[in-house]
C-alpha cells in the first residue's frame, strides 16, 4: 500500500471512489509495463498503460491497453472516428497531460480528452493502471474508471 498519494489518488479520494494503491521501486527510468506487472504479482492483461494520439484531425485521443499489448493504429483510429492516429512524441506528453513517461494515467490529465479502454477490460474484476506518478499504480473496477473518464470501449490491439 503506498502512503504517498498522488493527484490520481487524491482525485479518487475526493470523489469516495475505492481503489487500491500500489507502489514499485523504480530507478531514473520508468521500468516496462510487464516489470511493473511482474513486481505487483499480476497478470500483464490486467495491467494496463495509457498512451497519447493525435488524430487527423488534430485533436488528441487516449487508449488504454494492456501493458504487453500493441496499440492498432487502424483500430484506434475507426474507433474515434478518424482517418488516422499517431503516436504524440514523447516531449509532448508533459506539457499535454501533465504526466511524464511511464507515468501516464486517464484521470487528471490537464484537459479531458476521448478515451478509449481496450475492450477487453470489462472482462475484468479490476484493472491496474499508473496513478500518475512512476512508481505508483493503482487497481480500480473496470466500470468505475471508464465511468469517471467517460471513456468507451473497442478492440484495440493487434
Amino acid at each position: 500500500m503506498a502512503e504517498f498519494k498522488t493527484n490520481v489518488m487524491r482525485i479518487l479520494d475526493k470523489s469516495k471512489i475505492k481503489y487500491t494503491a500500489h507502489s514499485y521501486p523504480c530507478g531514473d527510468t520508468a521500468p516496462s509495463g510487464s516489470e511493473v506487472a511482474a513486481f505487483l504479482g499480476k497478470n500483464p492483461d490486467e495491467v494496463y498503460k495509457t498512451l497519447v494520439t493525435r488524430g487527423n484531425s488534430k485533436q488528441y485521443y487516449v487508449f488504454v491497453i494492456p501493458v504487453e499489448a500493441h496499440l492498432n493504429l487502424k483500430k484506434a483510429a475507426k474507433s474515434v472516428g478518424e482517418k488516422s492516429v499517431e503516436m504524440i512524441k514523447q516531449s509532448e506528453l508533459l506539457p499535454l497531460t501533465g504526466y511524464v513517461h511511464g507515468g501516464c494515467s486517464p484521470i487528471g490529465m490537464k484537459k479531458r480528452f476521448k478515451t478509449v479502454f481496450q475492450s477487453d477490460v470489462e472482462t475484468l474484476d479490476t484493472v491496474t493502471l499508473s496513478a500518475g506518478k512512476v512508481g505508483y499504480q493503482i487497481e480500480i473496477e473496470p466500470k468505475t474508471i471508464i465511468s469517471l473518464v467517460g471513456a468507451s470501449t473497442a478492440e484495440l490491439t493487434e
